[in-house]
């Protein structure tokens, strides 16, 4: 549970990133921005496997580029649910946006063990 709250702090930041930098989103309150970082965790663990299964023809196709419109769609959806305090324009301000969250989630995760502790490995040279 721990793991899931640190992360879901994780997502919170890479959204507030992307508002901050993709013309397009807005967040209107502290409370939108981990109502939406929490259902965007929740949305990527139940909807999102979901939809890569359904679309892993195209996805194949197009050698995983489609991974990133779906999650795009997986943002448009947590703002369409959260409408008045998340929002976000179209797809492309969406596809921006997800970048951003996974660039900050790989570089953040870096640092977080698979118990949702934070882990820093030191190298000492003898």
């Amino acid at each position: 549970m721990r793991g899931f709250l640190l992360r879901a702090c994780i997502v919170a930041v890479g959204l507030w990133v992307a508002s901050s930098i993709v013309p397009g989103i807005e967040i209107r309150s502290g409370g939108a921005l981990v109502a939406a970082a929490v259902l965007l965790a929740v949305v990527n663990a139940i909807v999102r496997p979901v939809l890569i299964f359904l679309t892993l023809p195209i996805t194949l196709l197009t050698l995983g580029l489609f991974l990133l419109v779906i999650n795009g769609l997986m943002i448009e959806l947590v703002s369409a649910l959260l409408a008045p305090g998340f929002y976000v324009v179209s797809l492309w301000p969406a596809i921006l946006a997800s970048i951003i969250v996974s660039i900050t989630g790989w570089f953040v995760n870096g640092f977080i063990g698979p118990e949702g502790r934070v882990e820093i490995i030191t190298v000492r040279r003898l």
